[in-house]
């Protein structure tokens, strides 16, 4: 009896001590799983989150591709993108879709993580050439407020990495809490946008044009990039206002502002300078492109009249004047260049006005 009694402690002492260690594994894990999660809360910024979901988490849960597709319906999280200067070349693993259905029914339906083995059929999009191809997929995806964001998608080169049936517990977990920060640093970055966005027109403001005018004349002269600067003005705006009143005249900025956008890519900047004044950053972009362009502009402009909401047709035409970054430029402090591009381009204006408007003048 003593025998049998010693031989059941040291089978309970035996389990005791399994469990304490599973206990202590399990623990490590909710801490390490713990530290990603405050990873990904402390990331202020759309590159620090990005950078942290690709590097961080591939890191820590030992993954040989993790890729991020968004559902970016209004080119909405692009435009933001452009504007902090993030060259999407930069990630290639980040992916947009302009509808939910590029996704193919079988992924756009999912509100749990899909785990199994890789099927270019089912997960091209989300795993496309330019990144390594898994094996083993688990596809997580992002939702807010019932409504899918993207998904984030895991890969591993073994095939039983992720197999349908396995607990998915954390990285459900995990996709709640990135659909959260991205929710968070996408509205931060909006309302920074706000703050330099004129709110008639819509686009940028003369804030962020002064900002974005330094920030690529640093960069084209780091990189030896052209840049191209066009100032375009609205002809006999005040007639306008007399004749349509502000509100039509309001009216005819906030559609002078579109016509002049879709000419142009999305990596351009433009922003209204003040009153009928709009300038344009053409980025990469010679002399010789940016006549071209402002040309378009201009045509655009003067082939029809802008129809009011009171049904109001008006003959709107616009003067351009258009220079570019030259190599006398780079000699002067970033600040100063901006200032001499501005004026060469105000300059070039009124020239174009001087001589009967509704032209393009261009100045070196």
């Amino acid at each position: 009896m003593t025998n049998k009694l010693v031989t059941e402690n040291i089978q309970l002492r035996d389990r005791l001590v399994l469990l304490l260690e599973q206990a202590q594994r399990n623990q490590q894990i909710m801490r390490r799983h713990q530290a990603i999660d405050l990873k990904f809360i402390a990331a202020n910024s759309l590159r620090e989150l990005i950078e942290c979901i690709f590097d961080t988490l591939s890191e820590s849960s030992q993954l040989d591709v993790v890729t991020l597709c968004l559902i970016d319906t209004e080119y909405d999280i692009r435009r933001i993108m452009v504007d902090l200067a993030l060259d999407q070349a930069e990630f290639p693993n980040l992916l947009f879709i302009d509808r939910e259905a590029e996704l193919g029914l079988t992924l756009a339906k999912i509100s749990h993580p899909v785990l199994g083995r890789f099927s270019s059929a089912r997960h091209g999009v989300i795993f496309p050439k330019q990144v390594l191809t898994p094996a083993s997929v688990a596809v997580v995806p992002l939702l807010r407020r019932g409504c899918l964001i993207g998904c984030l998608s895991l890969g591993s080169l073994h095939e039983g990495r992720f197999a349908s049936g396995m607990a998915s517990d954390f990285i459900e977990h995990l996709g709640s809490i990135i659909a959260i920060c991205l929710e968070n640093v996408i509205n931060n970055e909006r309302l920074k946008r706000i703050g330099l966005t004129d709110s008639l027109t819509g686009v940028n403001n003369r804030r962020y044009l002064e900002r974005r005018l330094q920030e690529e004349i640093g960069r084209t002269r780091r990189q030896e990039c052209p840049l191209s600067c066009m100032y375009i003005d609205i002809d006999h705006f005040k007639k306008i206002n007399d004749s349509a009143g502000h509100q039509g005249g309001d009216e005819v900025l906030q559609q002078v502002a579109l016509l002049i956008k879709a000419e142009l890519r999305l990596s351009d900047a433009l922003g209204r300078f003040g009153g009928e004044e709009f300038v344009v950053l053409l980025i990469d972009a010679g002399l010789s492109h940016a006549l071209v362009v402002a040309e378009r502009i201009r045509a655009s402009i003067a082939s029809q009249p802008i129809v009011l909401s009171d049904g109001t047709p008006l003959a709107v035409t616009v003067s351009i004047g258009v220079t570019e970054l030259v190599a006398a430029d780079r000699v002067h402090q970033i600040e100063k260049t901006a200032q001499q591009i501005v004026s060469r381009a105000d300059e070039a204006l009124y020239r174009a006005k001087e001589s009967g408007r509704n032209r393009v003048v261009g100045a070196p």
